[in-house]
């Protein structure tokens, strides 16, 4: 039996973000989400505001969406050095925003319906309740988004700093709730004041394409690491160039994805005429820091045209 470490031909599977600073700030923003979300939902209820309740639909979505960011950083921590996860459990934040988009893309499409309907069939407005309540709801989100405003976080090493997407989806879900109460606060203004009471519905289709907007942008930033995207080609080029630029080596097969949203995984093939050790090959590519779990397998070229070819 093998009796000796193992140890340095081991690597790290732990690639989760810990950001506890972050976890106990969204927790803050929770609580005044949800009391505002509450005032706001019963407000345009009673007042008869669409541009109100999109605002209290569009604070429950955020309110969803925390509830997710502290599910993934719980669990993701949790799970960290599960075995049952080959890679980890870094993506779980990002699988937390793609949630929260699917989600945001749900109550768009409610709140343009709704909006569309008291198009055509308006409803009297409480001008003065509403207005002082869409104010409060704007106060909050930014209260909310100045807590949350810095979304980035250590490495391990304290030497690189990345972007916590968990926490930047957050953070993104509070402004754009800032921008609907604008949009709210004027559609009701203009309404008391100059008449135009389809503002006010108008204001809401407004937020439901503000919402859709970035849940579309949140899928697009997070499906290629839940699909396993590659690197940028420039990267990729870059490794390929280090490596058969380096004696007689051609690579056969490369192979780099997401294992999480900034670590990446690599397993590369290498065939030379004078092939060396696998640990000279990880020294060749040791300056490209993206790359957090290496995997290279070297062949002895059998045929002379193989590599001049």
């Amino acid at each position: 039996m093998h009796r000796h470490s193992i140890e340095k031909w081991q690597q790290d599977h732990d690639f989760v973000i810990t950001n506890k600073r972050g976890e106990t700030r969204t927790r803050y923003v929770l609580l005044l989400t949800t009391v505002t979300m509450i005032a706001e939902l019963i407000a345009g209820t009673l007042f008869g505001s669409m541009a109100l309740l999109a605002d209290g639909w569009h604070m429950a979505t955020h309110v969803a969406a925390f509830l997710i960011t502290l599910y993934a950083y719980r669990y993701a921590n949790k799970h960290a050095n599960n075995p049952a996860f080959a890679f980890g459990t870094g993506k779980v934040s990002v699988l937390g925003s793609f949630t929260s988009a699917i989600a945001l893309g749900v109550v768009a499409l409610m709140m343009a319906l709704e909006s569309v309907e008291r198009l055509f069939s308006p409803q009297p407005i409480q001008f003065n309740a509403a207005i002082a309540v869409a104010i409060l709801g704007l106060t909050v989100n930014l209260v909310s988004a100045l807590l949350l405003k810095d979304h980035h976080h250590h490495s391990h090493d304290q030497q690189q700093h990345h972007l916590d997407h968990n926490l930047k989806a957050a953070y993104l879900h509070v402004l754009a709730d800032a921008l609907t109460s604008i949009l709210a606060i004027a559609a009701l203004v203009a309404a008391k004041y100059a008449g135009l009471l389809w503002l006010d519905p108008i204001m809401g289709i407004v937020g439901a394409v503000i919402i859709s907007v970035w849940a579309i942008s949140l899928i697009k930033e997070t499906s290629p690491v839940l699909l396993d995207g590659s690197i940028d080609k420039a990267y990729l080029e870059a490794i390929q160039g280090r490596i058969e630029q380096d004696a007689d080596n051609r690579i056969a097969d490369f192979h780099i994805w997401h294992i999480s949203a900034h670590h990446y995984a690599a397993v590369i093939t290498i065939v030379s005429d004078m092939p060396k050790s696998t640990a000279y090959y990880k020294n060749l590519l040791a300056d490209f820091d993206r790359l957090s779990h290496l995997t290279i397998e070297v062949h002895r070229c059998q045929d002379k045209d193989c590599l001049h070819s």
